[in-house]
């Protein structure tokens, strides 16, 4: 039996219970000595527009979802550059942390799953160069700190502000605690720090440096809490959400209600209130005639914002009833380095029951397909 087979939609998000989040104590855990030059690059607009892009993928926006605050894809970014400075304490790391997400459009992954990208989640990075390099307010800025652009437009050469899964990085270590507190209250802060805490940068080949764990049993239970919340990222509930929204955004853009500079311009609050003055007053009786039309169009949106179960299914339901998905989705978990016995190790290399529970991640199948019924 694998182990995720009993944690369905309803017992994942209800197996927690409410936890306060205070984001300047979240910081001050993260970086106790707060670094502040960063003050004059976070205010910079490249960076104030991310403050309302939701970090969960615009899943604060629909009921199907029980998310427990709000947090933007700034808070995330800010969070990522203070594990960086707080490990690294060197500047150019830190911003080009700080830069990472500069290109997100508003429903964050959302727009992976629009362009087909579901599996690698990585379409929306390829303006992120580009948007620093022709940033004339950013460039100014670093000359101040004897810094280039090219020392902070990559955060991927810099392993402890990224590296690839199931490895430890400063970018994947922060989003996890506020997408499973946010998600799931699977963490407290409390948690956070007895956790943070642990952590320090390890290095398991000469040259090759990773952030990793000094006490097995710390990290033991990080694999458990990260493989969770990866649980409820791979589940049929959020495929289906993110796909629909994604189909909303494409045919929006289709009909000429929003367009694309407006997934880059608005904020999600904004961009739903423009969408609705446009579409929501068509009528709530409108029968929808084909599948790129603008009653369709209504319809799908209207199922988005009052959907609350959805159908786990072996096939597709029918298109005039249901809106069905069947995706293979990037699978996020960890496999960290771990300090045990004076050695560092990958965790599954030294603890039986993490390897099996990242064995059961990997392996675990919802249904075919997930469907929900279209809001009539």
């Amino acid at each position: 039996m694998n182990f995720f087979d009993e944690y369905n939609w309803d017992k994942i998000l209800n197996l927690y219970p409410e936890n306060k989040w205070d984001l300047d104590r979240y910081y001050k855990i993260l970086c106790p000595q707060y670094p502040v030059f960063l003050d004059k690059y976070i205010k910079l607009p490249l960076l104030q527009r991310l403050k309302g892009i939701g970090l969960l993928c615009g899943t604060d926006w629909t009921p199907l979802y029980k998310n427990r605050f709000f947090y933007s894809r700034l808070d995330h970014s800010i969070g990522v550059a203070l594990i960086i400075w707080n490990f690294t304490h060197d500047k150019a790391q830190t911003i080009s942390g700080l830069l990472h997400d500069v290109s997100t459009p508003v429903f964050s992954h959302v727009s992976d799953f629009r362009k087909g990208d579901a599996l690698t989640q990585t379409a929306t990075e390829s303006a992120n160069i580009k948007l620093i390099k022709n940033n004339k307010d950013l460039i100014v800025l670093l000359e101040e700190d004897s810094l280039s652009v090219e020392q902070v437009c990559d955060y991927h050469i810099y392993p402890i502000a990224d590296n690839e899964i199931p490895c430890l990085s400063a970018d994947r270590l922060e989003y996890m605690f506020p997408s499973g507190a946010a998600l799931e209250g699977s963490w407290s802060l409390d948690e956070i720090e007895e956790t943070y805490k642990d952590i320090s940068v390890l290095m398991l080949q000469k040259g090759q440096v990773e952030l990793g764990f000094n006490t097995l049993e710390i990290a033991e239970k990080y694999c458990k809490k990260f493989c969770m919340t990866g649980h409820v990222l791979q589940l049929n509930e959020n495929k289906l959400t993110l796909q629909l929204l994604g189909t909303i955004m494409n045919l929006a853009v289709e009909n000429n209600i929003l367009t694309e500079d407006d997934f880059m311009q608005l904020s999600e609050k904004e961009l739903l209130e423009k969408f609705e003055n446009k579409i929501v007053t068509m009528g709530t009786g409108l029968a929808f005639s084909s599948q790129n039309s603008l009653s369709y169009l209504n319809c799908l949106y209207k199922t988005f914002r009052s959907m609350d179960k959805i159908e786990h299914c072996q096939f597709s339901l029918s298109p005039s009833s249901h809106f069905s998905v069947s995706l293979s989705v990037k699978q996020r978990y960890i496999n960290p380095l771990v300090k045990h016995n004076g050695k560092i190790y990958r965790l599954s290399e030294v603890s039986e029951k993490s390897a099996e529970l990242i064995n059961d991640f990997l392996n675990y199948s919802d249904t075919e397909f997930g469907c929900v019924k279209l809001w009539k």
